[in-house]
């Protein structure tokens, strides 16, 4: 069977616009996490956000974009898209070929825009410049449309778990012979729609997120973008790899439209079938970067499955949403950026604003940074209505 391996990374979250700043402040134990600046809402004093600190116009003049009707979405995929492509040599002949596939993921998409929404919705003329930017599929119809793209293309959503699917959707592309190098990642922009939509769900943090802690109160949301190059190992011989994906798994435990079951079986099995697919065991997994949300049903539901599937023997672990927030349809694209990073450079970041653990479980992140032996990372993303994915990375 093919091997795929993953020659580009591109990234920008609450942490920074680089792979580099990334690092930089995961090593240092950073929280992105703070006020809202970018826009007004009700709730702007009293929740915290993890913020790209760079507004649409610094964006634009940055990715010298001057046409209109760009959403901020479309701007935070395309600058984690160009430094993902130029990381892995791809030129724009390669780029626009019929056998470079395209498959990004999203929850908000365009709907950043919800002023802008709400006011064409309710006006009978042409409407505003971003009519064409609310669509789900806007932002990869955008990146389609600005590199000539000719190959397959598609958006993910299946909410938090949106881009380790397209993650697993364009290594499967590539193993069926569909394709001989995916672009794959996920974008998300923080917005009035998702900051009210979650708030009704009261599973907001009014503080910063303390993933796994005893006395956790909710998440907070972010917003970011990542995209990998996934490439099929014949066309990598005279490439850098930076990790091979390994194992791969979705599964649905099918028990609340925004809650796992108390058992954790969707994570448990989501684990399991991609420690399967590997074909390792799992004493073989060195790190997880988990979902670990901070939420009350996340933490001890993911805590449970991870104790069952490891005997108790749980490998070292954090959440890295404590650093950025929740970046919903960007987050297991983001993670998958870190991890691989955990591999590249054979370290564990530490988990932020830990104190007590679950008394359920009694399982305890990693809290300091560390050098470690690292050969295989396994990330977890678990999405609404139980669609739970388990990505695993492994040293080259």
């Amino acid at each position: 069977m093919t091997k795929v391996y993953v020659t580009g990374m591109g990234i920008l979250t609450a942490l920074g616009d680089s792979l580099e700043s990334n690092r930089d402040g995961l090593k240092e134990g950073r929280c992105g996490i703070g006020s809202l600046e970018g826009f007004s809402t009700r709730y702007a004093d009293s929740l915290l956000f993890g913020e790209v600190k760079r507004s649409n116009e610094e964006l634009k003049k940055l990715l010298s974009i001057k046409e209109k009707g760009v959403s901020r979405t479309s701007l935070l995929a395309l600058h984690a898209f160009n430094q993902a492509v130029q990381e892995a040599g791809l030129t724009n002949q390669n780029i626009s070929d019929k056998n470079t596939a395209l498959i990004l993921a999203n929850t908000v998409g365009g709907m950043c825009l919800t002023d802008e929404l709400y006011r064409d919705a309710n006006q009978r003329d042409s409407g505003s410049e971003y009519v064409a930017s609310y669509d789900c599929g806007s932002v990869g119809i955008y990146l389609q449309q600005k590199f000539a793209m000719h190959g397959i293309i598609n958006t993910i959503n299946t909410a938090c778990s949106s881009s380790a699917n397209a993650i697993m959707y364009g290594v499967r592309l590539i193993k069926k012979g569909y394709a001989k190098r995916a672009i794959v990642g996920g974008a998300d922009s923080l917005a009035k729609f998702t900051i009210n939509g979650f708030n009704s769900l009261h599973i907001l943090s009014s503080g910063r997120c303390s993933p796994f802690d005893v006395n956790r109160d909710g998440l907070n949301l972010g917003e970011g973008a990542a995209f990998l190059v996934l490439e099929a190992e014949q066309h990598t011989s005279d490439k850098k790899k930076l990790a091979e994906v390994k194992g791969y798994a979705n599964t649905n435990d099918a028990f609340h439209p925004s809650t796992l079951s108390e058992n954790g079986d969707g994570p448990y099995l989501a684990m399991e079938k991609a420690l399967k697919q590997a074909g390792l065991n799992p004493d073989e997994i060195n790190y997880i970067n988990t979902h670990g949300t901070g939420t009350e049903n996340n933490d001890e539901v993911e805590s449970k499955a991870m104790i069952k599937i490891f005997k108790n023997k749980v490998p070292a672990f954090t959440s890295t949403k404590s650093n950025i927030g929740h970046t919903l349809g960007a987050s297991g694209a983001i993670e998958a950026v870190y991890s691989i990073l955990n591999l590249l450079y054979q370290e564990i970041y530490p988990s932020l604003s830990f104190k007590e653990s679950i008394e359920a479980t009694r399982l305890i992140p990693e809290q300091v940074y560390s050098k470690a032996m690292i050969k295989n990372v396994m990330s977890n993303s678990f999405g609404f209505g139980g669609n739970c994915s388990s990505l695993i990375f492994s040293k080259v």
